[in-house]
């Protein structure tokens, strides 16, 4: 077995093979600017995936937001400090992916549509609320939903 901090200059580890001493190894080629021996269509595959990875984290999370917004708004009796921590940790974790890449800040209104479908789906499924009890398009604006203020009112 190979070790993270010893590189083995004549037979690099494949990527399929350890992809933790893969990735350690094509850091250090880059660093040391051995860009010749750098496996070059994979380091942009994974770049490039990391960029997906947060888009794809952002429409989960709002999956989440949107299920327990609908959670709170038609089960004003079941309310929870859990909705609410959920509702809030899920708009500040994607806030926070938003500010470390600011150009995902479209992504949101880009993916609320699927997001809705999905979060009303679970919201149906946890409450045990008929499906037709949500409105089917979403209720509520990107701005409320990332707003960290806004709860929506019973209906």
């Amino acid at each position: 077995m190979r070790e993270m901090n010893k590189l083995d200059p004549l037979r690099p580890t494949s990527i399929d093979e350890d992809f933790a001493l893969w990735s350690a190894e094509q850091a250090a080629l880059i660093r040391a600017g051995k860009f010749d021996r750098v496996d070059l269509e994979n380091v942009a595959e994974e770049i490039e995936s990391l960029g997906r990875s947060d888009r794809h984290q952002i429409a989960n999370r709002l999956v989440v937001l949107l299920q327990h917004l609908l959670n709170y708004q038609f089960q004003p009796e079941n309310r929870t400090n859990s909705w609410r921590a959920s509702i809030l940790g899920q708009r500040e974790a994607i806030n926070a992916l938003i500010e470390d890449s600011p150009s995902l800040a479209p992504h949101p209104a880009k993916v609320l549509a699927r997001s809705y479908r999905v979060g009303r789906l679970e919201a149906s499924g946890e409450t045990k609320l008929p499906l037709a009890t949500f409105p089917e398009t979403c209720p509520y604006t990107i701005a409320q939903i990332l707003d960290t203020e806004f709860l929506p009112r019973e209906l």
